[in-house]
């Protein structure tokens, strides 16, 4: 799967800095996953297009949400994809969330919700502004399956090309914040039953990775 290959080309294409990425998938073989890139930025807002006229106020730049429908037959292909896009991008670690379905008896009403922000869609906007732009033609589909099946959400903060770069404690990282292929990590495979949860652990503290002295 170009999970790294799609973030690197949405990176280049805006030269915006990321906060964080996610993906969602629901578990069912080659179905579309969707890949949210959560920036950094504010557009400004002017009471008339002019390059010296005054900004009155500052709109949050949307998070993009894209379909990619590349082949997969196991979940731990999206797993594996999923954590090298963030070992290679500098992540201290790829959190990977199982959750159910949110059309069962019980269900709290902000499980909905959630289901609908994994998969890049918000049932309305934050202060009239837009929350993410999202590209994805069977987005509608994906929700219903998720909502009847549950789904898998990855989560991590890449270093490379976000605003985390000035403030990363990291021994494993080249200076331009990245990791050198492959992810030593291999995936452990989801159980999908419900509630789960996974941390794959990357970064190693910098004085934790200095010799300790010996006495002399």
């Amino acid at each position: 799967m170009q999970i790294l290959e799609r973030i690197e080309d949405q990176m280049s294409a805006t030269g915006l800095p990321l906060v964080g990425i996610t993906l969602a998938a629901v578990p069912c073989p080659d179905t579309p996953v969707i890949l949210t890139l959560h920036w950094h930025g504010f557009i400004k807002q002017k009471l008339a297009e002019l390059e010296e006229a005054e900004t009155v106020a500052y709109t949050p730049i949307p998070s993009s949400s894209l379909q990619l429908n590349d082949r997969w037959r196991d979940l731990r292909a999206v797993d594996h994809a999923a954590m090298e896009a963030g070992w290679a991008l500098g992540a201290w670690d790829v959190e990977r969330a199982e959750r159910p379905a949110c059309f069962r008896p019980g269900a709290d009403p902000s499980e909905e919700f959630e289901c609908m922000q994994a998969f890049g869609t918000y049932p309305c906007n934050i202060q009239g502004n837009q929350v993410a732009i999202c590209d994805a033609p069977d987005v509608d589909d994906l929700l219903e399956v998720a909502a009847m099946r549950g789904y898998l959400l990855w989560a991590f903060r890449p270093v490379r090309g976000s605003i985390w770069k000035d403030f990363a404690d990291d021994a494993t990282l080249s200076d331009e914040g990245r990791r050198s292929l492959p992810c030593p990590h291999a995936p452990v495979p989801p159980k999908c039953a419900g509630k789960g949860r996974m941390v794959y652990r990357f970064g190693i503290p910098t004085e934790r990775a200095l010799p300790v002295p010996r006495p002399n």
